[in-house]
């Protein structure tokens, strides 16, 4: 090899070594500050762990309380068929209001016995005032299938009196002609709140006797009229 081409070389080395040289008072000066800023904050380094964010614990909401929204701490039912009528617990009147405005009827004891009925109301709210269950059985009780203001109307019947079925008599066959016999009852019972006895009986001999399967149905309504006994009747045909 020539010397100039060593001298070259040589050269080259000396510069290579001088590079790495400077660089590593240049990294430890990095190392340096970072060992000086650690030292200032607290003097010594350590390694930063994630801080766990808490969780936030949710609010445990109680169930509100049922509210009971029904007034009436019992209600009464109404039973009504086979030539009786009886209601099953007690009538409480809980005060007029819309569609239930009518004036209330007491029997000798005081306890609620008729409803007269008031322009504008109705069979549920009717019910709902003197806490009965099943307020449609008012309309088939009375012999009606609409109310009517004025209309005085059988609420608490009285089981040991006889009360003649609405809709069809007992025992009665199969394709039984239902519209002309309540007609008639719906007859006997506006005569029976008029008070007119002698009208009961022709309506009762002119068809509807004839319209009872049970002959001894029949002869209790006989009886009835024969006694013209207006309590007894205006229960019958309420």
């Amino acid at each position: 090899m020539k010397l100039s081409a060593k001298i070259t070389i040589a050269t080259s080395g000396l510069v290579v070594a001088g590079l790495v040289a400077l660089a590593v008072p240049a990294f430890a000066s990095i190392g340096q500050a970072v060992r000086s800023a650690a030292q200032g904050a607290g003097g010594v380094a350590e390694t930063l762990e994630p801080t766990a964010v808490p969780t936030p614990e949710l609010a445990v909401t109680e169930p509100a309380a049922v509210v009971d929204a029904d007034p009436c701490s019992e209600r009464a039912w109404i039973h009504a068929g086979s030539m009786r009528a009886s209601l099953s617990g007690d009538l409480v009147d809980m005060g007029a209001r819309d569609l239930a405005a009518g004036t209330v009827g007491l029997d000798d004891e005081g306890r609620i016995k008729t409803y007269t009925v008031a322009p504008g109301d109705a069979l549920y709210a009717i019910g709902d005032r003197f806490c009965i269950e099943n307020p449609l059985a008012i309309s088939g009780l009375n012999h009606t299938h609409m109310i009517a203001p004025g209309e005085l109307l059988l609420l608490a019947p009285d089981s040991s009196i006889p009360w003649v079925d609405y809709y069809a008599p007992a025992d009665a066959p199969g394709g039984f002609e239902q519209v002309p016999y309540q007609l008639a009852l719906q007859a006997m019972s506006r005569a029976a709140h008029a008070g007119d006895v002698d009208a009961m009986r022709t309506i009762f001999a002119d068809g509807l006797r004839e319209m009872f399967p049970r002959q001894a149905d029949a002869d209790l309504i006989a009886q009835a009229l024969d006694l013209g006994d207006l309590d007894v009747l205006r229960q019958m045909f309420a």
